[in-house]
């Protein structure tokens, strides 16, 4: 595998869940320009993330390889973790990145919702975590939890989301505890950076009023998460157990 040694990540192998899309393709793309090894995780979007593979090792070769598992299946998580130590021989950085994301209004909410919901956003960051910890604890390496602004003051309507990213958050900096001295874990609440897609559109009305909440009247960008991925992976040596909102200042005006 080729390798540019001056780069900050040379050597170092990174795990983005969710990968192939969106905000993941985004921080996957970034860490990878930074000289890191990306193992791209997708479960339906297989298509994507092979062209983003083949995008980033036409730039540099051997640096990107794709996985597929259902995060759901615990069982299936070790696997990965193990597929991605075969395929570059160790992991630095886990981004626990993969959500589900949509409207369960009280008075509605099914209990396949809830297990979706709590699944993505919640238990398959811990069991990942969980298979990934001797890893990372052996590369002293970091993990990030994408977590969301509405996990720290909850968005109407969204009550099963909201509780799952509030407990994201909070799994967060357990994790800081258990994974401590060897482990940074930290989180990254995003604020409106991207719209939903098909499954939660919003009109357009929705998206300006959400827009003027923010102290900087404009909606943020993946490159905005991908580069406080980037700080945390490079330059935060001394920061553990912080969620970091980059959210316009959203959350600060509520």
């Amino acid at each position: 595998m080729s390798t540019d040694t001056t780069a900050p990540l040379a050597g170092h192998t990174v795990l983005v869940t969710g990968g192939a899309r969106r905000v993941g393709a985004a921080m996957v793309r970034s860490l990878h320009d930074c000289g890191a090894h990306v193992a791209i995780h997708c479960h339906h979007s297989v298509k994507e993330a092979h062209a983003l593979a083949d995008e980033l090792n036409a730039r540099r070769a051997a640096s990107a390889a794709v996985f597929t598992a259902d995060l759901l299946d615990v069982e299936q998580l070790p696997v990965l973790v193990n597929a991605v130590l075969t395929r570059f021989g160790r992991l630095d950085v886990l981004v626990n990145n993969a959500s589900t994301f949509y409207p369960t209004p009280l008075g509605t909410i099914q209990p396949a919702q809830w297990a979706d919901l709590m699944g993505s956003n919640l238990k398959a960051p811990l069991f990942l975590a969980q298979a990934a910890a001797p890893a990372l604890r052996a590369a002293r390496g970091l993990l990030i939890n994408i977590a969301d602004i509405h996990g720290l003051r909850p968005l109407r309507d969204y009550t099963v989301y909201s509780t799952a990213k509030a407990a994201l958050i909070h799994l967060t900096r357990a994790l800081a505890r258990e994974l401590a001295p060897e482990v940074r874990v930290n989180g990254i609440a995003p604020g409106p950076v991207l719209w939903p897609e098909d499954n939660a559109p919003l009109a357009e009305a929705q998206k300006q009023e959400i827009i003027e909440r923010t102290l900087l009247k404009r909606a943020g960008t993946p490159e905005d998460i991908a580069r406080t991925a980037r700080f945390f992976a490079i330059d935060a040596p001394y920061i553990t157990g912080q969620i970091i909102a980059v959210d316009g200042g959203r959350s600060t005006g509520w």
